[in-house]
């Protein structure tokens, strides 16, 4: 007899369920955001890498920043945009395994990268003379490698733990699949598909403490003096803007998944399922582009040149 594993090949999508009439709508929005978080992230990204005087720590972290905005929401765009002009929305188990490897790694590079400019902004202010020597190219370089091989170890082993549980159900009430929601539908827990998750969790909490400890030395610092306050509002308030939209957007995903209503509405749900790859991917390029001078100025350059190139 086969076993309940090797019969379940596909998993059910319900969270489009109700949206028939809306589906063109939705279509559009959905395809027109995408193509604002690509044309943001990627001008940025340009910017950064063709300018060589932003070949600086802090830019270098922002430009795989955003790189990884675009490696995530790659995990959830294509298959929601099919799904939308699709009469079934399913997915293959080895697809579902795929699109959880994907967003759960996103957020922890994110995590990641997040805590690592926060730690560059604290030598910047409160260590200055060290500043060069202790945040080198070399040294950003190796923190950068491990900002991305740590999260696609950590939830590799994690996805290995989720795949190797039996199933006994196909039904995944989500546009999209996570680790969380195939473990739900597991016939039962292994002590290593409860392990390796809460350790992730239990490691990039640690990564939200060393975030939280940079800033109340850098608000402490800052206080002090106009001039450390100004680069503060400068390099660091954008930081903070787009470290608080991803940490607000991803706890409403996960307590939701946690211990969410079945009173909300699916259009409820499902804004809130689509937020950390919504919001922060076109926040962050606009409040880093707007905000941070050099990039501002360099993007404006750029723009008024090709503006001169056209009208000659």
């Amino acid at each position: 007899m086969m076993d309940n594993m090797s019969a379940i090949t596909v998993f059910t999508l319900s969270g489009l369920n109700g949206t028939t009439n809306h589906r063109v709508t939705l279509f559009a929005l959905t395809l027109l955001c995408y193509c604002v978080i690509w044309l943001l992230n990627v001008t940025i990204i340009v910017t950064i890498i063709m300018d060589k005087s932003l070949h600086e720590p802090m830019y270098i972290l922002l430009c795989n920043l955003l790189i990884n905005g675009l490696y995530g929401t790659a995990g959830f765009y294509p298959k929601f945009l099919i799904d939308l002009v699709s009469a079934t929305h399913v997915i293959s188990y080895s697809g579902c395994l795929l699109q959880g490897f994907v967003l759960h790694s996103y957020a922890c590079a994110d995590l990641s990268y997040l805590a690592l400019i926060a730690y560059d902004r604290y030598v910047a202010i409160c260590r200055p003379l060290v500043y060069h020597s202790v945040m080198t190219k070399q040294r950003m370089y190796v923190f950068v490698f491990f900002a991305w091989l740590i999260p696609l170890f950590l939830v590799s082993v994690s996805t290995i733990t989720t795949s190797t549980s039996r199933l006994c159900g196909s039904h995944i009430p989500k546009i999209y699949c996570v680790n969380v929601l195939i473990s739900q539908v597991a016939c039962s827990a292994s002590i290593a598909s409860i392990v390796m998750p809460a350790f992730n969790y239990t490691f990039y909490f640690g990564h939200f403490i060393l975030i939280v400890w940079s800033y109340v030395y850098l608000i402490r610092t800052c206080l002090t003096s106009k001039e450390n306050w100004s680069k503060f509002m400068q390099t660091c308030l954008p930081h903070l803007f787009c470290l608080i939209i991803f940490v607000v957007c991803l706890l409403f995903d996960l307590l939701y998944m946690r211990f969410g209503s079945k009173q909300l509405s699916q259009s409820v749900q499902n804004f809130m399922a689509i937020e950390f790859l919504l919001i922060p991917p076109i926040l962050n390029p606009l409040i880093y582009g707007f905000k941070l001078t050099q990039i501002r100025n360099r993007i404006i350059q750029c723009m008024c040149g090709k503006l001169h190139k056209t009208s000659v």
